[in-house]
């Protein structure tokens, strides 16, 4: 049995390796939409991912006999495609987070730059290890955390932060980054 490594084959490969780290990193961002309750998202994203492997997957089952390198360039698709996946999830972070900060002495002043930067924060006074503290409670956007991060550890870098995840939100106030200009203006107009 030989590998067969003529164009032909390359090319099936690379379109089903293309193909495999399409569909699977679909699949990773669906199998999250749905965790988080998204249904019209995992819908759209879980028919799209199923028509693809169905390509794929046939392609690969009738040709594998006589081409067995079909398989790796199938394994290989597969496991780029999770990281991937991975990868563009983290990019376009959907969902919520709650983030709690403690700090032991600059708790007031990262709240008012948070709120200044728009976002709301819920403060509470506790006691520390070592004295009093300040803890922050914020619901924000996941892709706002970085942001949060930023303004967190600017005011004090000691500060210590947890962040989970938030299933269901209500309302959450965020952070207008750019006023709107030209005709977007109007409609914020009241």
């Amino acid at each position: 049995m030989e590998l067969g490594l003529d164009f032909g084959t390359l090319l099936t490969g690379a379109l089903i390796f293309v193909a495999r780290v399409v569909d699977v990193s679909l699949g990773t961002v669906r199998t999250i939409s749905t965790v988080q309750g998204r249904m019209k998202t995992a819908f759209f994203l879980g028919f799209v991912e199923v028509s693809m492997w169905l390509v794929v997957i046939s392609t690969v089952v009738n040709l594998i006999a006589e081409k067995p390198i079909l398989g790796l360039f199938y394994a290989l698709g597969f496991s780029t495609g999770n990281v991937v996946g991975i990868m563009m999830e983290k990019r376009i972070a959907l969902g919520h987070i709650v983030l709690r900060i403690i700090s032991a002495q600059k708790g007031t002043e990262m709240a008012g730059k948070m709120r200044e930067s728009g976002f709301g924060v819920t403060t509470f006074q506790g006691e520390g290890l070592t004295g009093s503290v300040t803890e922050l409670f914020v619901v924000s956007r996941r892709r706002d955390l970085r942001n949060l991060m930023n303004l967190a550890t600017a005011a004090d870098p000691d500060a210590f932060y947890i962040t989970e995840q938030a299933c269901s939100v209500n309302r959450i106030y965020r952070p207008f980054l750019q006023q709107p200009t030209g005709w977007r203006a109007i409609f914020k107009k009241k």
